[in-house]
């Protein structure tokens, strides 16, 4: 790990400052992701800004009757709190399918959004890649493909996106609020946070330098039936091969987001209105540009299948 130096933020509109005026520097709550990367020379930040301190820790309700999650708010507490599996059971059972309870218990709202891909073509700092290295290639094109996108890729990057509480936030239709070092702010609702490859991988959400998470704001309850399904290797602590996050109400109607595909939670809401007339009219149009390898061409017909499998979950 290379030599770094640290402050400790007292405030959000400081750390968004002490952010952009260093384009070096990162922050660092949980470190569940960034701190492996420093270890393995992928990120080399020269400056981290700790935000832990700053009280961005709390879940409230918002006067529209949706719920407030402060970025700091570890995906344990997250996972656990009365109101979210009441209401949001889809988000309560994507972050516990994530990760092990240890880092559950470090991992933040914010920082879960931000983990970056678990491509293994990128985490070999031998292996030339876009998105480590922009202009550098793609190894993974070409290569040992079973475990990477088949929709939303470019020719610079097939890698997805290992987020499973991204999914459901994007089926929710969160939005993330975040603050600028001139002291803005904007709301960035959930379908436009996270970028597609196109030619710059290495630019994964729209976020620009300094600008900071401080809230995920979810919509007031849509009712349905909520359901998480997340097929693997193996049965606990690994990455989606395919993951369907759906909220499905007994008319049929619902709403259904992929992941493990894509760069990105995968959602296209007309295939939400093709729920009621059946898996394979969803599908049709959820996965009409996929662009699979002849190693992870199974992925689309996994998706139906599991799919399938959540509807006549949802219908009893």
């Amino acid at each position: 790990m290379r030599a770094f130096t640290y402050e400790r933020a007292t405030s959000v509109e400081g750390a968004a400052k002490a952010a952009a005026s260093n384009p070096a520097a990162k922050f660092i709550a949980g470190g569940t992701n960034l701190l492996d990367l420093m270890k393995l020379e992928i990120e080399r930040p020269a400056h981290l800004i700790d935000v832990n301190g700053l009280g961005l820790d709390r879940i409230e309700p918002t006067k529209e009757g949706g719920l407030r999650i402060g970025a700091l708010v570890r995906n344990t507490a997250l996972a656990a709190h009365e109101t979210v599996r009441r209401d949001y059971g889809l988000l309560s059972r994507a972050l516990v399918a994530g990760a092990s309870g240890q880092l559950r218990n470090k991992a933040t709202a914010a920082g879960n959004l931000l983990q970056r891909t678990r491509c293994p073509y990128f985490y070999d700092p031998n292996q030339p890649c876009n998105k480590r290295q922009p202009g550098s290639g793609c190894s993974a094109i070409g290569g040992f493909t079973r475990q990477h996108a088949v929709v939303g890729t470019s020719d610079a990057c097939i890698a997805t996106h290992p987020s499973d509480m991204a999914i459901a936030m994007r089926t929710l239709d969160a939005v993330v609020e975040t603050i600028k070092a001139d002291g803005t702010t904007r709301s960035i609702p959930i379908a436009d946070f996270h970028r597609l490859p196109g030619e710059t991988p290495h630019i994964e959400t729209v976020l620009e330098a300094g600008e900071f998470i401080t809230t995920v704001v979810l919509p007031p309850p849509i009712g349905g039936k909520h359901i998480y399904r997340k097929v693997r290797d193996r049965a606990s602590y690994a990455f989606a091969l395919v993951s369907v996050g759906a909220v499905i109400h007994p008319d049929g109607t619902g709403r259904v987001a992929v992941g493990g595909v894509a760069h990105k939670p995968w959602r296209v809401e007309e295939a939400d209105g093709k729920l009621p007339q059946g898996t394979k009219a969803a599908i049709a149009v959820l996965m009409a540009d996929a662009r699979p390898t002849e190693q992870n061409r199974f992925k689309v017909d996994l998706v139906e299948r599991t799919l399938g499998a959540v509807i006549a979950e949802a219908r009893g």
